[in-house]
C-alpha cells in the first residue's frame, strides 16, 4: 500500500475504531491506545503490541500502572493491501489487543480468528 498522510491514517482509525465488535471495550479500565512508526527494536512484522498487566493477573489494590496498547502505524500500511484492507488489519490488532489485556493468549486468538 502507498504511503499515508497522518490525517489519512488517522481517519482510517477512525472508522476501525467505530467498528470494534460491540462490548468489546466496556470493560477496559486506564487503557491507553498509542500509534508509533515502528517497535523499538525495528521488527516490520509486528502490527500491535498490549504492555500491561491481564486482569486475571492483577492484585487486590487496583493500583496497577497503566496499559497500553501501541498500533504500529508503518507495519500495519506495509501489510496491508488498500484501504479497507488496512481498516479491517486496524481492527483485528486492536482486538487482539484487548483480548490479551483480558488474559487471552496467542494460541486461543488463532483459535476464535483474530491471531
Amino acid at each position: 500500500m502507498e504511503y499515508l498522510s497522518d490525517d489519512e491514517f488517522e481517519a482510517i482509525l477512525d472508522e476501525a475504531l467505530d467498528e470494534l465488535p460491540a462490548g468489546v471495550t466496556d470493560e477496559l479500565d486506564n487503557v491507553a491506545l498509542f500509534v508509533e512508526d515502528r517497535p523499538e527494536d525495528g521488527s516490520t512484522n509486528l502490527l500491535g503490541l498490549y504492555d500491561g498487566t491481564p486482569v486475571g493477573e492483577r492484585g487486590i489494590s487496583g493500583l496497577e500502572m497503566p496499559d497500553n496498547i501501541f498500533l504500529y502505524r508503518d507495519n500495519l500500511i506495509a501489510f496491508s493491501r488498500d484501504r479497507d484492507h488496512l481498516k479491517d488489519e486496524i481492527v483485528i490488532t486492536i482486538v487482539h489487543e484487548i483480548a490479551h489485556f483480558y488474559g487471552i493468549d496467542d494460541d486461543r486468538l488463532h483459535e476464535l480468528g483474530w491471531g
